[in-house]
């Protein structure tokens, strides 16, 4: 049997860039995830598609497994022969249980390695603009439980040296215990001016910080209604936060934007919303797949010598496009006598990708902007080829047919509905926005909802379209669009979306 091996794994403070490279590693690699509560769940989406995930969380007063047997699991499975993950939030041996854990398997005879992460001790505060420690201010730091183990009896804090010894105290897990840590600082000589912050959610798009002073901090944090889980920081680097904040001025903090866009092709999209502080809801309403019949596309590609044009309309076209030429036996040489024209510049990248360059891409991003600034405006006797989705927008084959040319439309791809509905999920009340990129992605999202969700959804929530085409196509689903870029790019999608919310 395959010896087994247990990785103590920090998956950090919340924010998913902040996991460690060897820790990413380790999920990568793992055969089986136990995992915690605080956790980034999306951390799991980078595990092997077999990879047994285990959730085995603590909240207050409801506790998923006692710790003795997530304990015993551990030492189960990694008895199996096993590969495991303990992904735990924050850093292991941080109040995290982890030197409980480690003691357990190493007794076991179980091969145990420590990766440790990014503690939110530190985190939430440089994300709130707090830095523990200034040369001008103090070189001292402590980090605190502000919940203990209830079975120690008396508290271990050693208030008299601690209140007055340490120039920065940090406080985990302390919001309910407040007026006690509040209490004992001033009982043993702290200052009732030093500055308190609290931070709620640290590193997340929820982030929310309290500050105040050790008098006016519980008032505070009362009147805000700040809940775990929050970091407590006390001491005079509170006061450099006024200058240094940064994470709570993006201008996406806290919005939660709904991305419809097929799961293999979001992560842009996601990833430049998540930059600006968006909380990023990935609901993919398609799937991009080839298609059902290859007849068309085979046929066009076997006489590729009779076309003077192929205008490609989106990326996917070229990709399908591509791959089918070399299934057929082809390869780029034999588009030499057509040229080449694209929608948008990232259809031309992809071409150029391929080694392609396009011989023309509009200034317009749209099918009707390629229709109006073709180059040739008599285009009788000529033949095109436009490889695209299945379904999709009648507008650029009209208007090239209108000139007169002989306009072939092959499928190269479907966007299909995805399994999964959302009717359950997508709640008006807890989104701020849904992005469309394609009109396909607008109808299947229709298609998905019951009737009474996608009423409220219309009359609640805001939506962002792409281009024009898209756009109409949400009109006419009944949606109000409130955001369209001038030009039709994700990267101008976003930057439409940040305007908008700065006005």
């Amino acid at each position: 049997m395959t010896k087994g091996k247990v990785y103590l794994v920090g998956a950090g403070p919340g924010d998913e860039g902040l996991i460690t490279v060897k820790g990413l590693e380790c999920i990568k690699e793992a055969e089986l995830i136990v995992y915690d509560n605080l956790i980034n769940v999306s951390l799991l989406s980078r595990a092997q598609e077999t990879a047994e995930k285990i959730y085995v969380g603590k909240k207050e007063g409801a506790h998923t497994l006692p710790q003795e047997e997530i304990n015993r699991l551990l030492v189960e499975k990694a008895k199996e022969g096993k590969k495991v993950v303990r992904l735990k939030g924050g850093d292991p041996f941080i109040f995290g249980r982890g030197g409980e854990e480690a003691e357990t398997l190493f007794e076991a005879g179980i091969e145990v390695e420590i990766v440790p992460g990014v503690t939110s001790a530190i985190a939430a505060p440089a994300y709130a603009g707090i830095p523990l420690t200034h040369r001008r201010v103090t070189s001292t730091l402590g980090f605190i439980t502000g919940h203990q183990d209830p079975t120690k009896g008396e508290s271990d804090v050693a208030w008299e040296k601690i209140s007055t010894g340490l120039g920065t105290l940090v406080f985990l897990m302390g919001v309910r215990n407040l007026p006690e840590i509040v209490k004992q600082l001033l009982s043993y000589g702290r200052s009732k001016d030093t500055p308190v912050a609290v931070i709620r959610q640290g590193t997340l798009p929820g982030q929310e910080t309290v500050v105040g002073t050790l008098s006016s901090i519980i008032e505070e944090v009362e009147k805000k209604k700040i809940k775990p889980p929050a970091v407590i920081v006390v001491g005079e680097v509170v006061r450099f936060r006024e200058k240094l904040k940064w994470f709570e001025n993006k201008p996406l903090l806290g919005k939660r934007i709904v991305v419809t866009r097929a799961r293999a092709q979001a992560s842009k999209l996601s990833r430049r919303l998540r930059a600006e502080g968006a909380q990023v809801i990935e609901f993919p309403t398609i799937e991009i797949s080839p298609p059902q019949d290859y007849g068309d596309l085979d046929d066009a590609i076997r006489n590729i010598g009779d076309y003077q044009w192929i205008i490609f309309t989106s990326p996917n076209g070229v990709e399908y496009f591509l791959k089918r030429l070399r299934k057929k036996g082809k390869d780029l040489r034999s588009l030499a006598p057509c040229r080449i024209g694209a929608i948008g510049e990232v259809t031309a990248k992809t071409l150029s990708d391929y080694g392609i360059n396009p011989d023309f891409v509009p200034r317009e991003y749209s099918s009707e902007g390629i229709g109006k600034e073709f180059p040739e405006k008599d285009l009788s006797g000529q033949r095109l080829l436009i490889p695209r989705a299945e379904e999709a927008p009648q507008e650029l084959p009209r208007a090239l047919a209108g000139r007169g040319a002989e306009v072939k439309v092959v499928t190269a791809y479907r966007t299909v509905k995805v399994k999964s509905p959302l009717s359950t999920c997508l709640n008006h009340d807890a989104i701020d926005l849904i992005t469309f990129t394609s009109s396909s992605t607008v109808k299947n999202l229709v298609g998905m909802l019951d009737k009474g969700k996608l009423i409220q959804l219309k009359e609640k929530t805001r939506v962002a379209a792409i281009g024009p085409v898209t756009a109409r196509t949400a009109r006419e689903e009944g949606f109000e669009v409130a955001i369209m870029p001038e030009e039709y790019t994700i990267d101008a999608l976003v930057e439409a979306v940040v305007d908008y919310y700065k006005k």
